[in-house]
C-alpha cells in the first residue's frame, strides 16, 4: 500500500508539474504573440549638441506613432571623425557628419552611405571688431583659427584662394577648437576664425567680433554643410528600419522648420544655449533632409574643390556614396498627399 501511495503521489506531482509547465508555455506564447514581451526597438544615432544638428534628439517624438515602443539612443559628439568611427565600428546605426568627411570616407573606400542631409549654411568668418581687417584680401599675413577636416576648412581655403591668397604660405592657419576660437580672438592670439554658429554670432554679441563674410559661393559649393550617414551593411540587413529612420529625420526637420519657436526653445532647453543667441544666429542656419539634383551638383563641386586643395587624392563615386532611395520615396509619397 505504501508503495502504491508513493506511486500515486509521484504521478500526481508529475501531473501538476506538467500542467504548470504547459500553462507557463501558454503564458509565454501569449505574451510573445501580443507583443509586450518583445524587446523594444532601439535606434543608435550620433549627432552634435547644436541647433543646426538637433533633429536626432526629436526622432523618438516624431516616429513614435509609426514605431510603438521605439527608443532612440542619441549620442552627442564633438568630432565628426569620431562619429564616423563609431558608425563603422557598429555602435551607431546612423550618424550626422560633415559632407566633407563623408566624401573623405568614400574616397578611401569606406562602406558608408549618405541617406539624408542634415543642415546647410551656419559658417561665418569672424575678425576683431576694431581690427585692421575690412575685406578678405586683408587676411594675407594674418593668423586664422580653424579645425582641419571640416566644412569650415574647405570654405576658408576657398575664400582665401579666391582672393589670391595661398592658404599654406600667405597666412598662418592655427588649429583651435571651436569652443576656444572666440577667446583666442578676444585675446589677440589670432586675427580671425572661421567656424559654425553660434560662435560667430556670440563673438559679435559679446562685443569683440565682427563677421567679415559668410563664405558661400553659389557658383560652386553653395551652402551645403552636413548629412546623415549609414553603413552599407546596415541598409542591406535592415532596409525597413533604415527607411523609418530617414522618415523620422524628415518629420523632425519639417516640424522644426515650420515652427521656429519650437526649434529655438527646444535647442535652448536641450543644450543650455542662450535663447537670444540662438535667435540672433538662426538666419545663418538651415535644417534640411532632402537630396535633390541640385544637392548632387553641389556635393560633386565640393569633392572637386577638396581634390584641388589636396585634401583627397581622388573623388569618390557620388552615385555610390549617396543613397537617395529613401528621400526620393518620402518626397514622392508627400507629393501624393498634397
Amino acid at each position: 500500500m505504501a508503495a502504491c501511495r508513493k506511486n500515486v503521489a509521484g504521478a500526481t506531482l508529475r501531473g501538476v508539474l506538467w500542467v504548470l509547465a504547459l500553462l507557463g508555455g501558454i503564458g509565454m506564447w501569449a505574451v510573445g504573440a501580443s507583443g509586450p514581451a518583445q524587446a523594444a526597438e532601439i535606434w543608435h544615432v550620433g549627432t552634435w549638441k547644436t541647433a543646426q544638428t538637433i533633429q536626432p534628439f526629436l526622432y523618438e517624438k516624431y516616429a513614435a506613432s509609426a514605431n510603438p515602443g521605439l527608443k532612440v539612443d542619441v549620442r552627442p559628439f564633438t568630432n565628426p571623425a569620431d562619429q564616423k568611427s563609431a558608425l563603422l565600428a557598429g555602435s551607431l546605426d546612423m550618424t550626422g557628419t560633415t559632407l566633407a568627411l563623408a566624401i573623405q570616407a568614400a574616397s578611401r573606400g569606406e562602406p558608408v552611405k549618405l541617406v539624408a542631409t542634415l543642415g546647410s549654411k551656419c559658417s561665418a568668418l569672424v575678425v576683431a571688431k576694431d581690427g585692421p581687417i575690412h575685406k578678405a584680401a586683408d587676411l594675407k599675413g594674418k593668423r586664422i583659427a580653424y579645425v582641419p577636416g571640416t566644412m569650415h576648412e574647405i570654405l576658408l581655403r576657398e575664400l582665401l584662394q579666391r582672393e589670391g591668397i595661398d592658404p599654406d604660405r600667405d597666412v598662418t592657419l592655427m588649429r583651435i577648437d571651436f569652443f576656444d576660437m572666440g577667446t583666442a580672438l578676444a585675446k589677440g592670439n589670432v586675427d580671425a576664425f572661421l567656424s559654425g554658429e553660434p560662435f560667430p554670432t556670440q563673438s559679435v554679441m559679446q562685443g569683440f567680433g565682427r563677421i567679415l563674410a559668410y563664405p558661400y559661393y553659389g557658383d560652386s559649393i553653395g551652402t551645403i554643410n552636413s548629412g546623415m550617414l549609414m553603413r552599407e551593411d546596415f541598409i542591406k540587413e535592415h532596409p525597413d528600419q533604415a527607411r523609418r529612420m530617414v522618415a523620422a529625420h524628415k518629420a523632425a526637420t519639417e516640424a522644426l522648420v515650420a515652427d521656429k519657436k519650437l526649434w529655438l526653445d527646444t535647442a535652448s532647453g536641450l543644450f543650455g544655449v542662450n535663447r537670444g543667441l540662438l535667435e540672433a544666429s538662426a538666419s545663418n542656419i538651415e535644417l534640411t533632409w532632402d537630396m535633390d539634383d541640385a544637392f548632387m551638383l553641389r556635393l560633386a563641386a565640393l569633392g572637386a574643390r577638396m581634390k584641388a586643395l589636396g585634401i583627397i587624392k581622388q573623388e569618390p563615386d557620388y552615385a555610390k556614396l549617396v543613397d537617395r532611395s529613401f528621400v526620393d520615396a518620402l518626397r514622392t509619397d508627400a507629393a501624393k498627399h498634397d
